[in-house]
């Protein structure tokens, strides 16, 4: 089993231009293609991501012009970082792009692929904590991220499989189908934003399993092959002028005369602003900002190839899908006719062992929903962080001088390119205001950026799950 993000199989070979999605056959000399028995595949399975060298990416070896200042260091090159210095650049900005990894090494190419409408935050939610006028315009952010998305999709010609799929939204509870019906009502009223909802007589003709209760159909959202795009948006960036640095781990930042001096362990950058783009991979280089975004382990698993008639059985409109719990499931079928199965298996940061665990979690709650894959293949798996907020809601902004743009919750596809764009606007000096604007962006309290409640909310949300 490989324990890396399916995804970055699927990015095509530089020297070839193939994509490295090896067959079924081939893999079985490289590890265990069923989590069956967890303990035994420490020595099977693919810990790290292998010949880094013939992937796709488009990075310097070295920090180019180390005696320049540049007008901006951008900390992070996932979505937000690489969508800011592509509008950057294009803007006439020089702009240096530090990655502590690869280029998309985090969230950007470890999550589902799901171009969501909406937000973390439920409609009703969002009506009941900022009322209806500002809900409106949050909701309606949230439609323009995917709308920029798209744009910039066909602008740059990126080959990254997107597609407007829509997604369904699976009752876990009867209950939950009721309370569909009212979200289908406020949707309409209040956000001129139209879904259907399937009944569970009726339901596999959008998900075959009778698990569910009913589904709520929302047109409007897509699906990507999130490595394959966040590498189009990196040549992007380059072709706009900016340049790309991964390996470049940031130390420090720290004021200096006129700017800012941005300490890496591949050298020393100067700039006149900074932008931290690190979402839930922020660390103590930015105490500040790591007082603000928790990370949270989000965990995937992907079965060996399906087949086509077989795939098609589980999805039929091959929708984007989640459910309803708070503990959630989330999955997809590909291109290649495999099922990604994720979720919150764990409440944690995502690491080795919590990935491992994760794993057979999302197997069993696999089996749970499809029962007929119970003998299907598990031939990757993996985990990555995702940042909340303290409201779960997303901010960009200026924090102790410097700009930021996180906090998506697990709905960052087209809102990290969305933010990323618009805090490059306000960064090149254009008179901007937006909703998820946050210079007061509140710390924490308590918190350091260990996040030592993470096991209390876990069970707090397990119990709710229980009871609603």
């Amino acid at each position: 089993m490989r324990e890396y993000s399916y995804w970055l199989d699927t990015l095509p070979n530089r020297e070839s231009g193939e994509s490295r999605i090896a067959s079924p056959k081939s893999r079985a000399t490289t590890g265990e293609s069923r989590i069956s028995n967890p303990e035994s595949r420490a020595t099977a399975s693919e810990s790290r991501i292998p010949n880094p060298e013939s992937r796709a990416t488009t990075g310097e070896s070295r920090i180019p012009n180390p005696e320049s200042r540049w007008d901006v260091a951008i900390v992070g090159a996932g979505y937000t970082g690489l969508s800011a210095a592509r509008h950057l650049a294009r803007a006439g900005a020089t702009v240096v792009v530090l990655e502590r990894e690869e280029i998309g090494w985090g969230a950007s190419s470890r999550n589902g692929g799901q171009v969501l409408t909406g937000l973390r935050l439920e409609p009703a939610a969002l009506v009941a904590r900022f009322g209806e006028a500002r809900a409106r315009q949050l909701f309606d952010a949230a439609l323009e991220s995917i709308a920029r998305l798209e744009t910039l999709v066909a602008e740059e010609a990126i080959d990254c499989e997107y597609t407007r799929t829509g997604h369904i939204q699976a009752a876990w509870k009867p209950a939950h189908f009721d309370a569909f019906r009212d979200q289908q009502a406020l949707l309409a009223r209040v956000f001129n934003h139209r879904v259907h909802l399937v009944s569970r007589a009726d339901q596999r003709s959008e998900i075959g399993t009778g698990t569910y209760h009913g589904v709520l159909v929302d047109e409007r959202s897509g699906g990507l092959n999130p490595a394959r795009y966040v590498h189009g948006l990196a040549a992007a960036a380059a072709r706009s002028g900016a340049a790309i640095v991964p390996g470049a781990a940031v130390t420090r930042v720290e004021r200096d005369a006129g700017g800012w001096r941005v300490t890496t362990v591949k050298g020393v950058v100067d700039a006149r602003d900074v932008l931290l783009a690190t979402n839930g991979y922020t660390n103590g280089a930015a105490p500040a900002l790591q007082r603000r975004f928790v990370p949270i382990g989000s965990y995937i698993i992907a079965t060996e190839p399906l087949g086509a008639d077989r795939a098609n059985a589980l999805l039929p409109r091959r929708r984007m899908a989640f459910d309803s719990k708070h503990f959630l499931y989330y999955f997809r079928v590909t291109r290649d006719h495999r099922l990604l199965f994720g979720g919150r298996a764990e409440f944690a940061r995502a690491d080795a062992d919590t990935t491992r665990r994760a794993a057979a979690i999302l197997r069993d709650g696999m089996i749970a929903v499809f029962p007929e894959l119970a003998g299907a293949g598990v031939e990757y798996a993996w985990g990555g962080n995702v940042a909340f907020t303290r409201d779960q809601m997303p901010r960009a902004g200026k924090l102790d001088d410097m700009y930021y743009a996180g906090g998506y919750g697990g709905h960052g596809v087209a809102m990290a390119t969305y933010l990323g764009e618009q805090i490059a606007r306000r960064i090149a000096g254009e008179p901007i205001d937006h909703p998820l604007f946050d210079d007061r962006f509140r710390a924490l309290p308590m918190y350091r950026g260990t996040p030592w409640f993470l096991p209390l909310v876990g069970a707090y949300y397990q119990v709710k799950d229980w009871l609603q």
